[in-house]
């Protein structure tokens, strides 16, 4: 792992499954990261438009919508957010949607916790 973190700017957390959302929080806490939480597409869109962050983690299939627009919203933001996009409902085609959204990464639930991890790491370091 590289540089130092500014635990001051969080990382989104976007998933309309609480429980997942607290899986997230509790790895990214792990790693030094401090998190804000989104259960929906709309929450997920106000925080990308209201604050600075280092990383956006976004379900795929939320309960408003698709977490691809808060991808989107992230990689078109004055200072890019480099996402994650995590998935149930894996297939090349919601593959290549999330990164044609601009998403950084693509994870398949279930996912090892070394998995996350790793895949948080690649994409902050790849960001700087």
């Amino acid at each position: 792992m590289s540089g130092r973190r500014d635990v001051a700017v969080p990382v989104l957390v976007v998933d309309d499954e609480p429980d997942m959302r607290a899986s997230y929080e509790r790895l990214l806490r792990r790693l030094g990261y401090r998190v804000t939480q989104a259960d929906s597409r709309q929450q997920g869109l106000a925080v990308i438009h209201a604050e600075p962050l280092v990383l956006l983690v976004s379900d795929l299939r939320l309960k408003d919508g698709s977490g691809l627009d808060v991808v989107a919203a992230a990689h078109a933001a004055p200072t890019r957010v480099p996402s994650i996009v995590v998935t149930g409902f894996l297939s090349s085609e919601s593959r290549r949607a999330a990164l044609e959204a601009g998403a950084s990464g693509f994870l398949a639930k279930p996912f090892a916790a070394t998995d996350f991890t790793a895949l948080v790491r690649q994409v902050i370091d790849g960001a700087r």
